[in-house]
């Protein structure tokens, strides 16, 4: 390349380029060249490249010649972001501008090392008096730092940090793809939701470090047998999910049969050992049985479900079932109508009396969950209680039946009443707060409260219930296990119970007369209970022969309805009545 080349000027440029390309010669070079850039100088002409100080530093390479022409450039250059020199030229439509037409343009370079470089390339290029390039000059920048960070930022987020396999959002994004195009793919397609097994057991046993190796050396175990164009990601913490592209939903046992299978092949090298590791896998078959990704998702989250039902290492094939998009909708119909009553002020309490076995005088009563329906009519617990169990409300119940019982302590200051909590209640804060601050307030109310929990709660829950028990007990109230006879640990377990009633189960108390294994068993847990000196309680008392063997049986207190049926208002009347049948 000549001197004269590189010191080409055109008329309308305004100043000599010279300056430009040596950073001694003016203003504009000495900025250039401080900031680290390079200058050029293009003759598009003869494909002569002229270069400022720095162009060797900048590419890494040792001999100016290899890039002193356009050809001899793009030699070097392997991938572009965005177009050619050539391709920005021709794209442009005018090259008459005095001022020369932009261009902006980013490549990646090799230097003479092995490495690759990337390149921010600005400059203006001047056309004849036809708009044909003639001249350009410009000017190179490193930008490596800036499409790291960059490419750190697209790796974030569309990769999982641990696994280097599709983060969640992309994973949903493959397979939105996949449903949208359903309609041109005539074999199908597939969505698989993979769970490793008991990872909280490897968490215990070895730590959270080695978990996190498992769950990398399955994903890799998955990674090694997907097919190329399939989707496969790290949905949550021991999930994935897999998006297969043409798959029949014939082929959905095979290929889930063989994920599993290559998985459990062979244990998972982590730095504590081998660790042997299984998966389970719920599959739907894809656009046949979901419209859209939220319902893919779902309904392979429960044919997971029910493979973990199942035993370790399995897999469930979604098929649609009419009964149970009925129960859901069931279900549905029921949530929207446990949450209007909540908020309409309709969930009610019933009372039904406890009396003694002795006198037939009620000494407390047992509040009852009642929902009122729009147009009066009252519903039993039974017929909505357990499905708020199920779809997690029964804590918004239990609230308000505290709300209600508290409520009618204060306005019945001569009664006692039972309450039933839940087991997920016990551990609710904002219960455990407002009702200690409620009988804080008056610790009259305290005295006349029982807390009733029932045996199975109590029994899985034990250790964390004793500070359940001793706060409420320090203030007053009485702490009465309910259904007592149902849990297998009932003898085992009564003593570590700090507890002051015992309510027997009424299945042992239904057909009593009749059943002498049931009259042995009632015995034996009086006697049981009374060694403790804890009361008992008889449920479902429905005949005055069936007081009549209770009281013998020694059974402190009664109740059922026989002695009293739950109502919206508290019935003080006596069972003396029962009673003088049932001595009769």
């Amino acid at each position: 390349m000549t001197q004269d080349a590189a010191h080409t000027q055109r008329p309308d440029e305004g100043r000599s380029l010279t300056g430009f390309l040596d950073p001694k010669g003016d203003l504009t070079g000495r900025a250039i060249g401080a900031v680290g850039d390079v200058a050029y100088q293009w003759n598009i002409a003869d494909d002569r490249l002229a270069w400022g100080p720095g162009v060797t530093t900048l590419f890494g390479i040792s001999d100016i010649e290899t890039v002193s022409s356009q050809r001899g450039l793009a030699a070097r250059i392997e991938a572009y972001n965005g177009a050619t020199r050539h391709e920005t030229f021709l794209a442009t439509q005018s090259g008459t501008s005095p001022s020369g037409t932009p261009y902006h343009l980013e490549y990646k370079i090799r230097d003479d090392f092995g490495g690759m470089r990337w390149v921010e390339d600005r400059g203006r290029w001047f056309g004849d008096e036809n708009g044909r390039a003639i001249f350009a000059v410009g000017v190179l920048r490193s930008i490596d730092e800036r499409y790291k960070r960059e490419q750190q930022l697209i790796q974030l987020s569309t990769y999982d940090e641990l696994t280097g396999l599709l983060n969640r959002a992309r994973l949903k994004s493959v397979l939105d793809d996949v449903l949208a195009n359903a309609g041109s793919n005539k074999t199908g397609s597939a969505y698989l939701l993979l769970a490793i097994d008991n990872l909280a057991h490897i968490n215990d046993a070895f730590g959270f470090d080695v978990a996190d190796e498992v769950i990398v050396g399955v994903a890799e175990r998955l990674r090694q047998i997907a097919r190329r164009g399939d989707g496969l990601g790290r949905y949550a913490g021991n999930k994935f999910g897999l998006v297969l592209r043409n798959c029949a939903e014939s082929q959905l046992p095979a290929v889930s049969r063989r994920l599993l299978d290559h998985v459990r092949s062979e244990v998972i090298s982590t730095s504590r050992g081998p660790v042997a590791a299984t998966i389970s896998a719920g599959a739907i078959a894809l656009p046949q049985h979901a419209n859209n990704v939220e319902q893919a998702l779902a309904r392979t989250e429960e044919a997971l479900v029910a493979a973990k039902q199942l035993v370790q290492d399995s897999f469930v094939i979604f098929k649609p079932c009419r009964e149970r998009e009925n129960n859901r909708s069931r279900n549905i119909k029921v949530a929207d109508e446990l949450i209007a009553a909540l908020n309409e002020r309709r969930i009610r309490l019933a009372y039904q009396p406890v009396v003694s076995a002795h006198t037939g005088v009620a000494i407390m009563y047992e509040s009852l969950l009642r929902m009122e329906q729009p147009d009066g009519t009252i519903l039993p617990a039974f017929s909505f209680v357990p499905l708020a169990e199920k779809l997690g409300l029964i804590g918004l119940l239990d609230f308000r039946a505290m709300e209600l019982a508290v409520e009618t302590l204060r306005e019945n200051p001569d009664i006692k009443l039972s309450l039933n909590v839940s087991g997920r209640t016990t551990g609710d804060r904002m219960w455990r707060e407002t009702l200690t601050a409620q009988l804080q307030s008056d610790r009259r109310l305290a005295e006349r409260l029982v807390i009733e929990i029932t045996e199975t709660v109590a029994m899985e829950e034990i250790a964390e219930l004793d500070n359940f028990f001793a706060s409420f007990r320090e203030m007053g109230c009485k702490i009465a296990i309910d259904d007592f006879g149902a849990g297998y640990t009932s003898f085992r377990n009564l003593r570590s119970m700090d507890v002051d009633l015992v309510k027997i189960d009424g299945s042992y108390i239904e057909n009593i007369v009749n059943n002498r294994d049931n009259q042995l068993f009632v015995r034996t847990l009086v006697e049981l209970a009374h060694n403790f000196n804890l009361p008992t309680i008889a449920e479902w008392v429905d005949s005055p022969e069936e007081v009549a063997l209770c009281r013998e049986l020694g059974v402190d207190y009664l109740q059922g309805f026989y002695l009293g049926k739950p109502e919206l208002t508290i019935a003080r009347e006596e069972a003396r009545d029962c009673f003088a049948q049932a001595r009769a």
